[in-house]
């Protein structure tokens, strides 16, 4: 099971640092919000809570992948 966690939240937390970084290159953290109300959150934690975000959107991803995966009966493999 600790191997299973790992290959899932492993790599979604490689994937969430560098969705991060592309996102806030493009976006200020002050900026962010629904009609034009801003965050009012310190920067640093709007940054916490979207690398929290994307790690949990990645591991969604990467258990989806690895679920399929797993799940295949080696059509796409060519295995039998």
């Amino acid at each position: 099971m600790l191997r299973l966690a790992l290959v899932i939240l492993w790599p979604s937390f490689l994937s969430a640092i560098v969705a991060e970084g592309l996102f806030f290159s493009y976006f200020d953290p002050h900026e962010l919000g629904m009609l034009d109300a801003g965050v009012e959150l310190p920067a640093i934690a709007v940054y916490t809570i979207g690398f929290f975000c994307f790690w949990v959107f990645c591991a969604i991803a990467s258990g989806l992948t690895y679920y399929l995966q797993s799940t295949s009966s080696g059509s796409v493999t060519g295995k039998s």
